[in-house]
């Protein structure tokens, strides 16, 4: 299994958005951006919550998610 980041700090910085304002505007909830935000690394995360918060940043999801280490086959 791969480890990925998920660069909601970033984006929000890049906005000046709040991680509450982050959860308003992507309808995803307030513990998943915080949890998101504060891992530098997370093996399992929820498509729809990336999904959410690429629209809401309006960006690919690619843009959203950082790939630290692939999984092996």
């Amino acid at each position: 299994m791969g480890l990925v980041r998920i660069r909601v700090r970033e984006l929000a910085a890049e906005r000046g958005w709040t991680f509450k304002e982050v959860a308003e505007r992507s309808g995803v909830v307030y513990s998943t951006i915080t949890t998101y935000a504060r891992r530098s690394s997370i093996s399992m995360v929820d498509f729809r919550a990336i999904d959410k918060l690429a629209r809401a940043f309006g960006v690919m999801i690619e843009d959203v998610v950082e790939i630290i280490e692939e999984g092996v086959k």
